[in-house]
């Protein structure tokens, strides 16, 4: 049991070192591409903070960039890293969702394996 706690407390500080990349890619000033902007600013500061790279990426001043990417719709966030890389659509006004395809949660209904 000790070593397994062990284990367990050795995976949080290494979660708690990793560094995030991520671009948000937006199309203008919209309401839209603003709600986002704000939504993932503040996710980022209250589970991400000191640990995160954030790049946000105008489609319509740096369209090569988005078509490189392969971003199809906008506002739209990128996890570069770490990986698996992930994208989410739209405001980002769904915390719960963009905290676990960020892997700061896990997912709903999903146990983890945590021995007492």
């Amino acid at each position: 049991m000790k070593d397994e706690s062990k284990e367990f407390e050795k995976k949080i500080k290494a979660s708690l070192k990793k560094k995030y990349v991520l671009r948000l890619y937006i199309a203008g000033l919209t309401p839209k591409s603003t709600r986002a902007i704000i939504n993932i600013e503040k996710i980022c500061k209250e589970y991400l903070e000191g640990r995160y790279e954030l790049e946000i990426i105008d489609i319509y001043q740096q369209p090569v960039l988005a078509k490189g990417e392969q971003i199809i719709a906008a506002p739209t966030l990128l996890k570069k890293l770490p990986l698996p890389l992930r994208k989410f659509i739209g405001d980002m006004s769904n915390t719960e969702k963009i905290l676990v395809g960020l892997d700061l949660r896990p997912k709903p209904g999903k146990k983890r394996n945590i021995s007492p």
